[in-house]
């Protein structure tokens, strides 16, 4: 029963509650499921160099899509490249970049809707076209950046014992 409380405790201070999406996981922005050329890498602390997403392999014009509800806070250009983000119930924002959009800032989205077009020439992509999808929670000033393939709907969520 102690080792039960240890691991809910854990849980509760790696997903907070204001961090939930109301109990929705995300799906894949692009169909049909991509090979993720680039993994994600967490800088630590947050301001140094790393990968803040995971590079989706894809094609030049391919749709790309919401992975969940939420509302477009930034539809443009950004440092030279289109972008799209939303925010999401909860606190989590994702970003796809880059991304030609046919959404505008305001808009609410569903998810799996249409977000707008895969640009080829992201730096350091091995094919093609590839998107980088990132996700955070809460605000840009003090984000955390998470994995987006952790979470997936299609992802297992395991917990592991604490000990042997």
């Amino acid at each position: 029963m102690m080792r039960l409380a240890a691991v809910l405790a854990v849980t509760a201070l790696a997903w907070p509650g204001t961090a939930r999406a109301e109990g929705a996981r995300l799906q894949w922005p692009v169909t049909p499921r991509p090979t993720v050329t680039r993994a994600f890498d967490a800088p630590a602390p947050n301001w140094n160099r790393g990968h803040r997403g995971v590079d989706l392999a894809g094609t030049a014009g391919q749709p790309v899509y919401a992975a969940g509800p939420g509302t477009v806070v930034f539809a443009g250009i950004l440092a030279g490249r289109p972008l799209v983000s939303i925010a999401h119930t909860g606190g989590l924002h994702t970003s796809y970049e880059p991304v030609l959009a046919t959404v505008r800032r305001g808009q609410v989205v569903t998810s799996g809707q249409l977000l707008g077009e895969l640009v080829a020439g992201h730096a350091g992509c091995p094919v093609a076209a590839c998107l980088h999808w990132g996700a955070m929670w809460g605000p840009a000033a003090r984000a955390d950046y998470v994995d987006p393939l952790g979470l997936l709907a299609d992802t297992s969520i395991r917990l592991k014992p604490l000990g042997p």
